[in-house]
């Protein structure tokens, strides 16, 4: 797997990222776990990271008590030993991939209770969808056609990374074409390559099993009216969304005031991790913090940005506002600001919603520089830049992916050959 981000936009501070080919500019990931594996290994070997260790919840304890967090320890010793512990504050840094988003498309339940609808967290590369041939054969003993060396017949639903990757690694190896269900023409920052053998096909309305005594397929129906029958498998890059279900706060309304309820649910409209300042202080209790709650086009560059804004808002350096009401502005402020985005757009992007800072990620960011600089004006050159010409250059990625994916197929090709 190669990635979408140009090194210097996944450099932390004071660690930058090891410069790449110019024709491949892109890291693997492995090179990306070597880089944060180096990062990481002195705060290791100082005690500062604890490994091998679960949390399984964090609750808010009253009257200003700070946090119960119960732990699983894996390591040979602590066999999943469960400890508890009671911390002053908590950070919250678990990110997205955790929880697949699934559409609510009709059918899709029943297809995953079968194992023909599979998420794209799930995805491993395309081993296993190609049959043992690529030709039809008839065994003649019997008569009968033996379904089992055919390659699989594939939909794929989504139209970013994840999903067009998936189209990319299939088309090879499956039966031709790879479907591929989207709502509009790609983001620019998804780059990759036209190929004949994917299929580009309205969204899906509705899935049908159709079960014989063979085993079962699917009959998508498209929302154009049309119907692709006997699919074998359908792959599902619709994205992820922050859950963390194991935080529970003590309740603000009158009817659960003073006890423990889960600070998020997954039918919160919109989808968010609620009551957060700056995307980052909870606003009822600011000894709770989150750092990369928001998704963003470079976010480690944002989490470094933000983990030292909370740095020093913790410290007292950086002043935030000191009443609750205050501190839900920013919320409020932006559940306005994404709505009126959304209905002055004809088609609202999936990145035009709350937990993606989308076109707000230079503003966003460079506001949090801003007041980390008027504190403490030495790390003015320790963090990345926000303006316009960084948004520009980081916008250029886009063209230079799509170069360096039709670099890797020409060596592709020329190695066959």
């Amino acid at each position: 797997m190669i990635g979408n981000v140009l090194p210097e936009f996944l450099s932390f501070s004071n660690h930058p990222f090891p410069t790449r080919s110019p024709t491949q500019p892109f890291p693997t990931l492995a090179e990306t776990h070597d880089y944060l594996h180096a990062v990481a290994e002195p705060f290791v070997a100082q005690g500062k990271i604890r490994l091998n260790t679960e949390v399984t919840s964090i609750d808010e304890l009253e009257l200003g008590g700070g946090w119960k967090v119960s732990l699983k320890d894996w390591s040979d010793e602590g066999k999943g030993k469960v400890i508890e512990e009671v911390w002053d504050a908590v950070v919250v840094a678990n990110g997205w991939s955790d929880n697949p988003v699934w559409p609510e498309t009709e059918g899709l339940e029943a297809l995953k209770e079968k194992g023909l609808a599979k998420h794209a967290k799930w995805w491993r590369g395309p081993s296993g969808y190609e049959g043992k041939v690529r030709l039809l054969t008839v065994d003649l003993t019997c008569s009968k056609q033996n379904p089992d060396i055919l390659p699989k017949r594939l939909l794929v639903v989504g139209n970013a990374n994840s999903s067009n990757d998936i189209a990319a690694q299939l088309a090879p190896v499956a039966t031709t074409p790879v479907y591929r269900s989207i709502r509009r023409p790609a983001f620019p920052g998804f780059p990759s390559l036209p190929d004949i053998r994917i299929l580009d096909v309205a969204p899906v309305a509705k899935y049908i099993i159709n079960s014989t005594s063979e085993g079962s397929k699917v009959n998508v129906q498209l929302k154009d009216g049309t119907e692709i029958s006997d699919v074998d498998q359908v792959l599902v890059g619709a994205g992820y969304k922050p859950f963390p279900d194991f935080i529970h706060v003590l309740g603000s309304s009158q009817e659960v005031k003073g006890k423990l309820v889960p600070l998020v649910s997954r039918t919160i409209e919109p989808y968010r991790i609620p009551f957060l300042h700056r995307h980052i202080l909870y606003a009822y209790n600011p000894s709770l913090a989150f750092i990369g709650a928001p998704m963003a086009f470079t976010p480690f560059t944002v989490a470094d940005a933000s983990s030292t804004w909370l740095t020093l808002a913790w410290t007292g350096e950086i002043q935030y506002p000191n009443t609750i009401e205050g501190r839900l502005l920013f919320e409020k402020e932006r559940l306005e600001a994404v709505e009126k985005g959304r209905s002055e757009t004809e088609n609202p992007s999936s990145l035009q919603v709350y937990m993606v800072l989308g076109y707000d990620e230079q503003a966003y960011a460079k506001g949090l520089k801003d007041e980390v600089v008027g504190a403490r004006e030495e790390l003015r050159t320790v963090l990345p830049e926000w303006n316009d010409e960084r948004t520009k250059l980081r916008e250029s990625m886009y063209p230079t992916k799509l170069e360096s994916l039709l670099f890797a197929r020409n060596q592709e090709e020329e190695h066959l050959a």
